[in-house]
């Protein structure tokens, strides 16, 4: 993972270096982390945005086919296809984007030696043998920079160490020293600030994970809408994201805690940075694709009042026609004899408003000569014949 530790613990390196403070550089460096991932956040929360608004549809799929596993399937896949949301895994992978970077980002911070001091792997060796640290240990690169930071001179004559590896890192931050572990100070407890804000960091991380939960949870939930475009506290209540949320509020803080306890101080910092970062982000990001989404459901809103309108109209007539004929007589009119009527309605209709059109436009329109049928009887025009002449025998010679 060289193509993201190295730039990124050069760019911590740096942060350090300008400020002078590494509680400071990490806060910078968790910040500025969250706003190159912004990509890929929003492909995340756009994906899941997507996922969210058609649990309603999912739920009463999985309700009509609760029996037939392959119906269920099939018919998801389809609501899935029209919405646009990826299939399979697909839709929510671009959540698991940033986590696999965030990961070697813990590794910058958990060897500072390699990422940050340029110290390589002999020197790594030899600082370990004067320390007497077990390089197996994942956090002892960051006892072995705040032992440099100490007592430079220690370390001066390891072959090939370079001044900045003898720089070393000062850990300490508002007084909290951010190298320490608090499950290995815990047994030495003390009312001094540097214990107890040890003790704080990963307390106040793991509270900011309840609060953070509870906010992605309202905000998630406000996506979720009905066919017409209104939101549905009931279905949100019960959509799967909903449920996952209830647990992840307490699982998420609760390992938050046992992992800020087992691990250096800066990791829960920069955890907790982090966490709020992506909160405002999430926030920020849900407000964006938001107006996009009000929009569809305007739409939506607005088709739905249409159709309303047009079935309570159906229905006013049904019932006038009801009230008109109470016992239900029709009258035994062939379907074909109902088209031709109603054919002849909207051709009389037609006529009409053109007629009042060109009324009003001042068009005067020359009544058609009245075609003279050939037997002179208008209601049988053909009852003597088509070729029939009443003055064929009259012709008088010239």
């Amino acid at each position: 993972m060289e193509f993201i530790t190295i730039p990124f613990g050069w760019l911590l390196n740096q942060l350090y270096n300008l400020t002078g403070n590494y509680g400071v550089s990490l806060i910078l460096f968790a910040i500025l982390v969250q706003i190159v991932l912004l990509p890929i956040t929003a492909k995340s929360k756009k994906s899941m945005m997507k996922m969210t608004r058609i649990q309603p549809k999912l739920n009463a799929i999985r309700e009509k086919y609760a029996n037939d596993q392959q119906k269920q399937q099939e018919a998801i896949a389809q609501i899935q296809k029209e919405e646009g949301v990826g299939m399979g895994c697909g839709g929510c992978l671009w959540s698991f984007v940033p986590l696999f970077i965030l990961i070697p980002l813990y590794t910058i911070i958990r060897e500072p030696l390699t990422n940050m001091l340029g110290a390589d792997e002999a020197v790594r060796t030899e600082i370990a043998k004067i320390l007497n640290l077990d390089m197996n240990n994942g956090y002892w690169q960051i006892t072995a920079a705040q032992a440099i930071f100490a007592d430079p001179s220690r370390f001066a004559d390891i072959p090939g160490i370079t001044a900045q590896t003898l720089a070393g890192i000062n850990f300490d931050f508002l007084g909290i020293p951010l190298g320490n572990i608090p499950s290995d100070i815990i047994g030495s407890w003390t009312w001094s600030w540097p214990f107890i804000g040890t003790m704080l960091v990963p307390l106040i991380s793991a509270g900011s994970q309840i609060l953070q939960t509870q906010i992605s949870r309202k905000v998630n939930n406000s996506l979720v809408t009905n066919e017409k475009g209104v939101q549905d506290k009931e279905e949100a209540e019960k959509s799967q994201s909903a449920q996952t949320g209830k647990v992840m509020m307490w699982m998420m803080p609760i390992m938050s805690l046992f992992i800020g306890f087992s691990v250096p101080a800066a990791l829960s910092l920069y955890w907790f940075i982090g966490g709020v970062s992506r909160t405002f982000e999430d926030i920020l990001l849900t407000k964006k694709y938001r107006k996009i989404y009000d929009a569809e459901d305007a739409e939506k809103l607005k088709k739905a009042m249409e159709q309303e309108a047009i079935e309570a109209e159906k229905e006013r007539i049904r019932a006038e026609k009801r009230a008109a004929n109470p016992d239900g007589i029709t009258e035994n009119t062939s379907k074909k004899k109902l088209q031709k009527q109603q054919q002849a309605e909207e051709a009389a209709a037609k006529a009409a408003a053109k007629k009042e059109y060109d009324a009003k436009k001042g068009i005067v329109e020359e009544e058609p000569e009245e075609k003279k049928t050939l037997s002179g009887i208008a209601d049988r025009p053909y009852c003597k014949g088509r070729a029939y002449d009443p003055n064929r025998y009259n012709k008088t010679e010239e």
